[in-house]
């Protein structure tokens, strides 16, 4: 399948989730996300998968956690308060360490707040997700031809890692259309002895529980875990460079507000200002390491988001004040314009060297 077709961020993926061998969705419709609903449900049936509209976001997620206890490839999909409501599951699938992928596509918020696309539950997708000491790997795609390839990727990061995955798309992303090759790898198949397959007689009878009601059990478990967090952080940082080589000042966005960038980029190029980008593709783990080593030699990084400033604070975090920091931003649904990221280049290329 190497042709490639013109498909809805959404519809992507779908198609990719099917391709990487899921066979069990269950979700809940809320814009901007029901067309990957609507996909699995004409799609599961026929290749003899599940999809299944649950009553609630909340019934979903716990159903999810049923399927993932088998070993079998499984997702949900929602946007912003959806993915909240889902919250407790996705703390009781890190607690039982299950593999699986969740899909947020954005919108505005807090609350009901908006259907316009937003990246503001950066928050809540990166430092955790719901309770307690534990982290999703999250990818953040910035087209449509991503939005396919991370989820493949997603499901095949869940599995090695025996972690929970989000998929952190805004909502532009998800409507959006593009032409998209469905031609993947797929991993090798993961052995997990520890699912909940029947034991035939013949082995231990497998428990997956995230009740320790032993303190110094539920310790070891945590200290335990976060060793394993660290080899994701030590393996699996993706980001995209554009234009950094010479770059004076570094731009720190992700998903549609490094496309409106890139733009910006360009056309500041042409005025001769020395610009460039990093583009975290995992926003855990978060590439720190490229923005220390980009502050080094910028005068300055700006961070461009569709929220109030939240991904600012990790690329804060990673230059330990050895350059300015600034925001440029639009919230609430709006998306910033080349020109608005334009004017904070300039802003930024006036305010003298390092």
């Amino acid at each position: 399948m190497s042709d490639k077709v013109l498909m809805k961020g959404n519809e992507a993926i779908a198609e990719a989730a099917i391709i990487a061998g899921c066979r069990h969705y269950f979700g809940y419709p809320i814009t901007p996300q029901t067309e990957v609903a609507a996909y699995m449900a004409k799609r599961m049936p026929k290749i003899g998968g599940t999809f299944l509209q649950a009553e609630s976001e909340i019934a979903a997620i716990n159903m999810v956690y049923g399927v993932a206890s088998t070993g079998k490839r499984v997702m949900t999909s929602s946007s912003s308060p959806g993915i909240s409501l889902k919250g407790e599951g996705i703390s009781y699938l890190a607690g039982a360490d299950l593999p699986a992928l969740i899909v947020n596509v954005q919108r505005g918020g807090p609350g009901l707040g908006g259907i316009q696309p937003s990246q503001s539950d950066y928050f809540q997708a990166t430092k955790g997700g719901a309770h307690g000491d534990f982290h999703m790997i999250v990818l953040a795609p910035a087209s449509v031809q991503e939005m396919a390839e991370l989820t493949v990727k997603g499901f095949d990061l869940a599995d090695k890692y025996r972690m929970t995955t989000m998929l952190l798309a805004d909502g532009t992303m998800g409507q959006m259309m593009e032409p998209v090759s469905l031609d993947f790898d797929i991993a090798e198949t993961v052995e997990k002895p520890w699912a909940t397959t029947g034991t035939k007689m013949e082995r231990e009878h497998n428990i997956v529980n995230s009740l320790f009601l032993q303190p110094e059990a539920l310790e070891r478990t945590n200290f335990e875990r976060f060793e394993r967090y660290k080899v994701v952080e030590e393996n699996e940082v993706l980001y995209e460079e554009y234009m950094m080589d010479d770059a004076e000042i570094c731009i720190a966005a992700f998903g549609i507000a490094a496309r409106v960038s890139k733009n910006a980029i360009n056309e500041a190029r042409k005025q001769g200002i020395k610009v460039g980008l990093i583009r975290p593709i995992t926003l855990w783990p978060f590439p720190s390491a490229q923005f220390a080593k980009a502050a080094e030699r910028v005068s300055s990084i700006i961070s461009v988001e569709l929220s109030m400033g939240q991904m600012i604070e990790d690329v804060k975090l990673a230059v330990e004040g050895k350059v300015p920091v600034t925001l440029c931003n639009r919230a609430g649904g709006m998306i910033p314009s080349p020109e608005q990221v334009l004017e904070a280049i300039k802003a930024a290329n006036n305010g003298g060297d390092k």
